[in-house]
């Protein structure tokens, strides 16, 4: 093995790593023996050589499941093709990988050469309007892929909106079946299928392995193996993906798509739709710990309204040309999607989370909507217990210890022993030499009022002597907003940018062009922004990144862990708050050349009793809370 990885490093023009080398072993010990593992690998390690391998070398299928299109892309179009080919002298045949992702990301030659049902479920071929150009210019691309036996896949596509691809794609509940399509054996998304099934590396992403394991719904070939990379985003993405909305519009819309197709229960189902409207229009905005009696009357109504229209729509409605009616099936597709929901939302069920999602009336006023309160249970039964799962993250170990991410994925320890090893293998770089973890502990602590004076002093004080260099990680827009006003006001030499006044790449790109640059942001900048080099040297964050105390679901799964005994504290908020951390401090130290200050503009990260396990999941840096050791550093990298 080690051959293989040395020659595949080689071919992506790396370097041999101790922790990569480790890492890999410990990845092909665990396909071998079936015991789960959890790897925690820094930046910079290769870590998706160290398990791509092993994935490679063993004798069954293995899928690798990522949370981003990144570094998705980064794996099938760079990594696993230099693998290949490094691999070429030592396997019998040449190692077949492929990308399976969504029905909704591939285009749609049903919709396309049909047309899209409109609110009444008539075929239409073309919006009006300028998006009909666009969705003229996407057609034309679609039907080149066809000719070119293309993927189809909305990523390769030309720049659109999500308004446009909805023109040309459908869900897998939309979508009439290969067997009664009349494109069938053109599907883009069934082609992708027979790819995999002939892969022995399939690479896809954590939401369509959520729906392949937890849903039941067959979408990935036969596997024994799971690699999971970006692992610290597991749970948020699995939640999201067993997470469903219902809203009044969403109801009507099925009605009147099905209105055409099937007479009397499609009535019956807008009538629904106002008795749901009307509970909803009264209830207040939050999670339903008790759920009132006319929300539960109402989805009592959609639910048995839902499922008598399903039942109405004959198995198979030939169109004109005796092909399947597209329009009907989808409407069907629509129906039965409303009647899981209202049934699992009537249901109540102690495991789910339910609540009002305030909205405008513009936007079609409130919706309902349900969660599950925890995953680990149904990942646990439904993955765990007859899949080897590797998880793999350089963000794994929160107060300095596998055992929270380990348990919030499904693993635990039994009396029989382990059933999980956790490992790290620690970074190439050295941190404590490479960077200063700046605490600001004479501050006032954050209020609810947004930044105050002393903290935006702070801010200033900062960027001028980093002279620019900076990347602001903020709670809210508001306060990445106030900082930036703030900074261009006094420092108006340099360059601010802010969250919103472009598009997140442009931003980025002239980030990085110009070092005398500031940018602000919230949630998206705390992940996943690659930024080496002299571009950034001081990455600000203004507080300690807590969920909201009114946020539905991180309140019940609170309660929930203090009702079992624990302290919800720690385990919801202290835990999402570390990883948040742990994640923006990550975009500092990107090359063993970096160098740079996080400075934390928060005193509780010293002051209170959880600031040690704030603390222990960080990056080992070197540690002050003196302002002026701080900006002296920064002043010296600026060369000021």
């Amino acid at each position: 093995m080690r051959d293989v990885l040395a020659a595949a490093v080689a071919a992506v023009n790396g370097s041999e790593r101790p922790g990569q080398i480790q890492m890999a072993e410990a990845v092909s010990a665990a396909m071998e023996s079936g015991q789960h593992l959890l790897v925690q690998a820094g930046t910079g390690t290769g870590k998706s050589l160290g398990y791509l391998v092993p994935a490679l070398l063993h004798k069954n299928r293995v899928v690798v499941a990522t949370a981003t299109l990144a570094l998705q892309h980064q794996l099938v179009e760079r990594d696993i093709p230099a693998l290949v080919e490094a691999a070429a002298g030592v396997l019998h045949e040449e190692a077949r990988y492929a990308v399976l992702k969504g029905r909704s990301n591939y285009a749609c030659l049903h919709r396309v050469r049909e047309g899209v049902p409109d609110d009444q479920g008539t075929l239409v071929d073309l919006p009006e309007g300028s998006i009909g150009a666009e969705v003229v210019a996407m057609r034309e691309w679609i039907e080149a892929e066809a000719k070119e036996s293309g993927s189809g896949e909305r990523d390769n596509a030309p720049r659109h909106t999500d308004r446009v691809w909805r023109q040309v794609s459908v869900s897998h509940r939309e979508c009439v079946g290969a067997a009664k399509c009349p494109y069938g054996a053109e599907c883009f998304a069934e082609r992708a299928k027979d790819k995999a099934a002939k892969a022995h590396v399939i690479v896809t992403n954590h939401s369509l392995l959520a729906i392949d394991a937890i849903e039941g719904i067959p979408m990935i070939p036969e596997y024994d193996v799971v690699v999971i990379d970006e692992a610290h985003e597991l749970t948020a993405r699995v939640t999201q993906a067993a997470t469903d909305e219902l809203s009044p519009g969403d109801v009507e819309r099925t009605a009147r798509r099905s209105q055409r197709h099937v007479e009397g229960q499609a009535d019956d189902l807008d009538d629904a739709a106002e008795a749901l409207r009307q509970a909803l229009d009264s209830a207040p905005g939050g999670r339903l710990e008790t759920v009132p009696q006319e929300i539960a009357d109402a989805l009592v109504l959609v639910r048995d309204a839902a499922r008598a229209l399903v039942s109405a729509f004959p198995k198979q409605t030939p169109g004109t040309d005796g092909d399947v009616d597209a329009g009907a099936t989808q409407a069907k597709g629509w129906a039965q999607e409303i009647f899981a929901t209202a049934d699992r939302m009537a249901a109540g069920s102690e495991y789910d989370v339910l609540w009002v999602n305030e909205r405008e009336v513009r936007r079609g006023g409130n919706q309902l909507c349900v969660a599950p309160l925890n995953v680990a249970g149904p990942m646990r039964d439904k993955l765990l217990a007859d899949k080897t799962a590797v998880f793999t993250s350089a963000t794994l170990k929160l107060g300095g210890d596998f055992s929270v991410v380990a348990g919030s994925v499904g693993l635990d320890r039994d009396d029989e022993g382990d059933t999980w090893q956790g490992i790290d293998v620690g970074s190439p770089f050295d941190y404590a030499q490479q960077s200063i973890l700046y605490v600001a502990g004479h501050l006032p602590q954050p209020g609810r009022d947004g930044l105050q004076k002393a903290q935006l002093d702070e801010i200033v004080d900062l960027v001028d002597a980093a002279d620019g260099r900076t990347l602001g990680l903020f709670s809210s827009r508001r306060a990445a907003e106030a900082a930036a006003d703030e900074v261009r006001a006094r420092l108006p030499h340099l360059t601010t940018l802010c969250q919103g006044d472009a598009q997140l790449p442009e931003l980025a790109r002239q980030f990085v062009t110009d070092p005398h640059t500031c940018l602000f942001g919230t949630l998206s900048l705390w992940q996943g922004l690659d930024v080496p080099g002299d571009t950034c040297q001081l990455v600000l964050i203004d507080r300690v990144p807590f969920p909201r105390p009114d946020d539905p679901l991180m309140s019940a799964r609170a309660q929930a862990a203090d009702k079992a005994g624990g302290n919800g504290f720690m385990a919801v908020s202290a835990t999402h708050a570390a990883l948040l951390l742990a994640q923006g401090s990550g975009r500092l130290i990107r090359t063993t050349t970096d160098r740079g200050v996080v400075a934390i503009l928060d005193p509780r990260v010293v002051t209170a009793r959880y600031g040690s396990f704030l603390r222990a999941s960080l990056p080992p840096m070197w540690m002050t809370t003196d302002p002026e050791v701080a900006r002296k550093a920064l002043r010296r990298l600026s060369g000021r």
